[in-house]
């Protein structure tokens, strides 16, 4: 007995003595709280310094979760690494710190000459920013809120040489240490960036140059610039999100030259989503204040050196703010586009605007913006500023091919006079592509010019008081197809004005049109 007893206390003491035979730092580590590292969350001592600590922990570990409990993170720039998930935590904020402590990365020396601002420029400068990573995630139920971060930084523009554009210079400014953005990453795959709250984001709440299979899901952003850029990507999903930015852009795919080349945005999808442009705030406390020419819409460009293709959205909703617009005036293309089940309400300007240029920020350009083969459909668009209703516009050597709308209900403020029926408008060529810039159209519903093959199905238009324009204008158009469109017009004003030089012409079951 006492054999056995002796034998089995050896046996003890040995299974005992594994538990120290592989030390703790060897055994894996899936979480990195923060806390562990120094931050203290109180929103007075500056926290970045610990939350790069764990990440860089993390990192050495092979990847893994770094956690943000609840708290304040006051922080400048927090430096993401490949195969990271930083979990911001419900009740946890990070939170921007002022540019007096200065906390943000240095700008990066940008090369060559700038074709777009300096905001698209720079990225280390950011309050979480990544480069060359692979498999980022940031996602939880807590806020980004940029606190410190700046709007409109112009000595980025000038540092880059953007500033004299079109003809740029070099520059030899040092660098700076402005934070202007909330996050941003630069050449990056497999990103996921979910369930968060944005708030007062700079320049851009989140930025995203030349990454790959990028996911954007439940996110809020409540901002006074743009929401989201989403510049040269590929393979993108946006959903389900809700973008507020009253000053500038909601969601916009961009196709800037920031990389050095010309190179698409394609294979993208944007997916019940909502923008509006309420004055900044209005969205998180839920009084929805509406801002005085917000902006906040879904816009393709300004910047399209290298253009779109392949891009679908759908299912989204504009409040308060501008319409749907594509934009392609940089020498590249935008094509393959399908716009599906629009609900707009209290728009400014306009609803939906098509447009190509030749403002051509792109070294040596050498092609006609184009666009082409472009898919709208479903809209209902109520509240619209008196500037036009929807309006295509190209170029005269080079049209717009390929459009059709079908099945959209717009109702105009109206308020449009005889003068504005009269109104010649500008041809866009070089300037800055948005509407305002051309003004008042001379048809409240319709404007068309420089189109090859417009199909018109299902449409119909009115105004809310009484508006002395026609529904629709047409003007160097070649092949018009017109089948079902419904207007209102006053009294002694033409349906629809056709220009001498609109050819092809098929009108079917629209008795104001044939009549006319």
């Amino acid at each position: 007995m006492k054999k056995r007893f002796n034998l089995i206390t050896s046996l003890l003491v040995f299974l005992l003595s594994l538990g120290t035979v592989l030390p703790a730092a060897e055994k894996p580590r899936a979480s990195f709280n923060v806390r562990d590292f120094g931050a203290v969350g109180d929103g007075k001592h500056l926290d970045s310094p610990a939350i790069n600590h764990a990440i860089d922990a993390a990192a050495k570990a092979g990847g893994g979760t770094v956690i943000l409990p609840a708290g304040t993170y006051l922080s400048g720039s927090i430096h993401l690494q490949s195969n990271i998930h930083l979990l911001i935590d419900a009740g946890a904020t990070i939170l921007g710190a002022p540019q007096s402590l200065k906390a943000y990365d240095e700008t990066e020396p940008f090369p060559g000459i700038a074709f777009q601002d300096g905001g698209h420029c720079y990225f280390h400068n950011s309050l979480i920013w990544g480069e060359n990573l692979t498999n980022v995630f940031i996602s939880g139920h807590g806020m980004i809120n940029g606190g410190g971060l700046e709007r409109d930084p112009k000595i980025l523009d000038e540092m880059c040489g953007y500033k004299h554009f079109p003809v740029p210079n070099t520059t030899n400014y040092p660098p700076v240490r402005i934070g202007n953005k909330a996050i941003a990453l630069k050449l990056c795959r497999n990103v996921v960036i979910r369930d968060i709250t944005i708030f007062h984001g700079g320049h851009f709440a989140i930025l995203v140059t030349g990454c790959d299979n990028l996911t954007i899901d439940g996110v809020t952003i409540d901002t006074n610039r743009d929401g989201m850029d989403l510049d040269c990507c590929r393979n993108t999903i946006v959903s389900n999100c809700r973008v507020n930015s009253p000053k500038d852009d909601g969601i916009c795919p961009k196709s800037t030259y920031a990389l050095g080349e010309t190179r698409l945005t394609e294979n993208l999808t944007i997916v019940n989503c909502q923008v509006s442009g309420f004055v900044e705030g209005t969205l998180l406390d839920g009084t929805l204040k509406p801002a005085k020419n917000g902006y906040g819409r879904i816009k393709f460009g300004t910047e399209a050196s290298g253009g779109f293709r392949n891009c679908t959205v759908a299912n989204c909703t504009f409040r308060s703010c501008r319409g749907l617009a594509l934009e392609e005036v940089d020498g590249g293309i935008l094509e393959n586009i399908t716009i599906n089940n629009l609900a707009m309400v209290d728009l400014v300007d306009y609803a939906i605007y098509l447009t190509t240029g030749k403002r051509n920020r792109a070294p040596d350009v050498t092609t006609n913006s184009r666009m082409r083969n472009i898919l709208i459909s479903n809209v209902i668009a109520d509240g619209v500023g008196k500037m036009s209703g929807i309006q295509i516009m190209g170029l005269p050597e080079q049209p717009i091919e390929g459009v059709r709308l079908d099945n959209i209900r717009l109702t105009s403020h109206g308020g449009g006079t005889a003068s504005d029926a009269a109104i010649k408008p500008k041809e866009l060529g070089n300037g800055y592509p948005d509407p305002e810039k051309i003004g008042t159209l001379p048809a409240f519903g319709v404007y068309a010019r420089h189109v090859r093959d417009l199909e018109l199905a299902n449409i119909h238009v009115n105004f809310k008081t009484p508006d002395l324009r026609p529904a629709a204008a047409f003007d160097d158009l070649q092949g018009l197809e017109i089948d079902n469109f419904k207007l209102q017009v006053a009294e002694g004003v033409p349906a629809a004005v056709f220009a001498d030089n609109v050819s092809g012409v098929v009108i079917r079951n629209s008795p104001a049109l044939e009549k006319h």
